[in-house]
C-alpha cells in the first residue's frame, strides 16, 4: 500500500513539474518544448514565391518572433547608394564603349529569399529597369542621371548564383559567371550589383574581371569593408548585424526573464532591460508579423572606417542575469555573412547577458543538415532559428511538438 501511494506521489509531482513555469527561474526540462520561446532570425518564415510571411509559424506559441532587418528599406538604400554614385560619376569614364548607355549585371542570391527579392527589386527600381518581377532577365530599359547627364541603363544579364551542390548565395558561382559575363559582354558592363558582399567579392575574384568597374555589395561584411577601404568594392549596406545579434539575444532573454507584452520588444532594445543594457542602434517592432527590424545604412569610401571590424555596441555590457541555455542552427556554415559577421556577433553578446548558446551549422542545401541535428530539445531554455529554406518553419515547430 505504501509503495503504491509512493508512486502515485511521485507521478503526482512529475505531472505537477511539466507546468511549472521554467527559463531563468526554473530548469529547461519543467516546461514543455512547445512553450517555449522561438525566435526566428536571418530568414523570415514566407512563402519562397510569393513572400508571404507564414503567420502560422510565427504564431506557434506567445513567445515567437522574428529578428531581422528591413528588407524592402535595405533594397531602396543599396538601389538609392547607387544612384547617389552615378550622379556624381563622369560619364565618359562611366561609360566603358561610350555607347551612350550604363549597362549592368546583377547577381542574385536566393529568388526564394524575402531579402534578396527586396535588394533586386530595390535596385531595378532606382535603376528604372523593374518591370514587376525579381526573376533573371525579367526588366526594361531604365534610365539614371549620370554626372548630370540622363544616361540608358541597361540590365545586361543576371543569375541566381546557386553553387553546384545547390546552396544559394554561392560566390563560387559569381566567380564564375562573372569570368563568363565578362568574356561574353567585354565593354558593354560599366557595372556591376549584386544582392550580398559574398558574391560581389566572389565577382572580383574572376581573372578577367574589367579593372576599375564599380561594384556594389550588401551586409557590410569584414572583407568588404576592408575592399572599400582599399578601392576595390564602391560601396555596401550594414543591416546592422550587430543591433540584430543583440535583439535576438534580447527577446530570448527578455522572455526567459519573464517579461510579457510591449516589454519583450522594448526592454534593452527600444528602452533600457532590468541590467541596464539597450541596443544603440534603430529597430522597430511590427505587431502584425511579431517581427524585430534593424536599420540599413549605406558604406562608401566616404564612411567605411565607421565600420571596421571589432566595432561593438557600447550599449550591452556584462550582466548577473541567471544563466540559461539555448540551441541556435545556422543554415549554412560557409555563408559569408553569417559566418564572419553574425555569429562572431553572437559569441560576443551572449556571454554578457549569460547565454549559453549550442550552435548548430548546416550546409546550405538540405534543411536536413539542420534538423538532423536540431534534437535533445528539453535540454535548452529556447531556440534560435535560421532555416535553410525560408518555408521550413513547420518542420522546425513540429520538432518542437513534444
Amino acid at each position: 500500500m505504501r509503495k503504491a501511494f509512493a508512486i502515485a506521489m511521485i507521478a503526482l509531482i512529475a505531472m505537477t513539474s511539466v507546468f511549472a513555469q521554467g527559463g531563468a527561474e526554473g530548469t529547461s526540462a519543467v516546461v514543455p518544448n512547445n512553450q517555449k520561446p522561438l525566435v526566428f532570425f536571418n530568414r523570415q518564415p514566407s512563402d519562397p514565391v510569393t513572400g508571404e510571411i507564414d503567420m502560422e509559424t510565427m504564431n506557434w506559441n506567445e513567445s515567437t518572433y522574428y529578428v531581422g532587418f528591413d528588407a524592402a528599406g535595405g533594397g531602396a538604400v543599396q538601389g538609392q547608394m547607387i544612384v547617389d554614385y552615378l550622379a556624381t560619376a563622369d560619364p565618359a569614364t562611366l561609360d566603358r564603349n561610350g555607347d551612350g548607355i550604363i549597362g549592368y549585371v546583377l547577381c542574385i542570391g536566393d529568388v526564394g529569399h524575402n531579402d534578396s527579392r527586396a535588394r533586386t527589386q530595390g535596385i531595378r527600381e532606382a535603376l528604372g529597369t523593374w518591370a514587376g518581377s525579381t526573376d533573371a532577365g525579367v526588366v526594361q530599359e531604365g534610365s539614371a542621371n549620370v554626372g548630370g547627364t540622363q544616361m540608358k541603363v541597361v540590365e545586361i544579364a543576371s543569375r541566381a548564383m546557386t553553387g553546384t551542390d545547390g546552396s544559394t548565395w554561392n560566390a563560387n558561382a559569381a566567380t564564375d559567371a562573372m569570368g563568363n559575363w565578362a568574356t561574353q559582354y567585354g565593354d558593354q558592363i560599366d557595372m556591376v550589383v549584386s544582392n550580398n558582399d559574398g558574391m560581389a567579392m566572389g565577382c572580383l575574384q574572376a581573372s578577367n574581371y574589367p579593372a576599375g568597374v564599380p561594384i556594389f555589395g550588401y551586409d557590410a561584411n569584414a572583407d568588404a569593408i576592408e575592399a572599400i577601404g582599399a578601392g576595390q568594392l564602391t560601396g555596401t549596406v550594414s543591416q546592422n548585424v550587430d543591433a540584430q545579434a543583440t535583439a535576438t539575444l534580447q527577446v530570448l532573454r527578455n522572455l526567459l526573464d519573464g517579461l510579457t507584452g510591449e516589454d519583450v520588444w522594448t526592454k534593452g532594445i527600444t528602452e533600457p532591460d532590468q541590467y541596464g543594457n539597450q541596443i544603440s542602434a534603430t529597430v522597430e517592432y511590427l505587431p502584425e508579423t511579431k517581427a524585430l527590424l534593424a536599420t540599413n545604412t549605406a558604406v562608401t569610401i566616404a564612411n567605411w572606417t565607421d565600420y571596421t571590424e571589432g566595432t561593438r555596441d557600447a550599449g550591452i555590457s556584462q550582466t548577473e542575469a541567471e544563466p540559461v541555455d539555448v540551441l541556435l542552427t545556422i543554415y549554412n556554415s560557409a555563408d559569408n555573412f553569417l559566418s564572419s559577421s553574425y555569429l562572431p556577433a553572437l559569441n560576443y553578446y551572449a556571454p554578457l547577458m549569460n547565454i549559453n548558446l549550442t550552435i548548430v551549422q548546416g550546409d546550405g542545401q538540405n534543411e536536413t543538415s539542420c534538423l538532423d541535428r536540431f534534437t535533445n530539445l528539453g535540454a535548452y531554455d529556447a531556440y534560435a532559428v535560421n532555416m535553410v529554406r525560408t518555408n521550413s518553419g513547420p518542420d522546425y515547430t513540429q520538432r518542437l511538438m513534444y
